[in-house]
């Protein structure tokens, strides 16, 4: 038997969060391109910062503010993505070990976007108000990805 997965239905306003969930998930497949072609790891981590600073750190901070706010700080779910912002957060800033760092924020990032994509934003859209809705689509304005093309190690 083969059990068919059908692709989730986002509300709108959640639609660009997960756009850019997408582009996390292409610095994941980054990662893993480099390490397959014996890249340096410095290289990687180059552009894994300017990916962090430019997208993943505001993306993280719209998201605490705006949607894990919808089912409140003692939801379980709240927590665990918050425990997992926090440590993404120390992976991206640690400065030693790179090549290690790199492989686990290569996992643990997609890891986490399969968890808000798969349990919690489904979780958010249940419970989520109208209003609550539409403030996170006044307050984030998805702008397009323009890709850093410095060194594209993955090409």
């Amino acid at each position: 038997m083969i059990l068919e997965t059908k692709p989730l239905k986002r509300v709108k306003e959640l639609q660009p969060l997960s756009r850019e969930h997408h582009h996390g998930l292409l610095l994941c497949w980054k990662i893993r391109t480099g390490f397959s072609r014996n890249i340096a790891p410095e290289r990687i981590k180059r552009y894994s910062d300017w990916f962090y600073t430019t997208y993943l750190l505001p993306h993280f901070e719209l998201e605490e503010e705006y949607v894990f706010s919808i089912l409140k700080s003692d939801n379980e779910l709240v927590k665990k993505a918050l425990s997992e912002h926090r440590r993404l957060r120390r992976l991206f800033n640690q400065g030693i070990n790179i090549e290690k760092n790199l492989g686990l924020i290569e996992e643990e990032l997609e890891a986490h976007i399969r968890f808000e994509e798969r349990v919690l934003f489904p979780e958010v859209q249940k419970v989520a108000s109208r209003e609550q809705l539409v403030k996170i689509a006044e307050i984030h304005h998805e702008d397009e990805f323009v890709e850093n093309e410095k060194d594209v190690f993955w090409k």
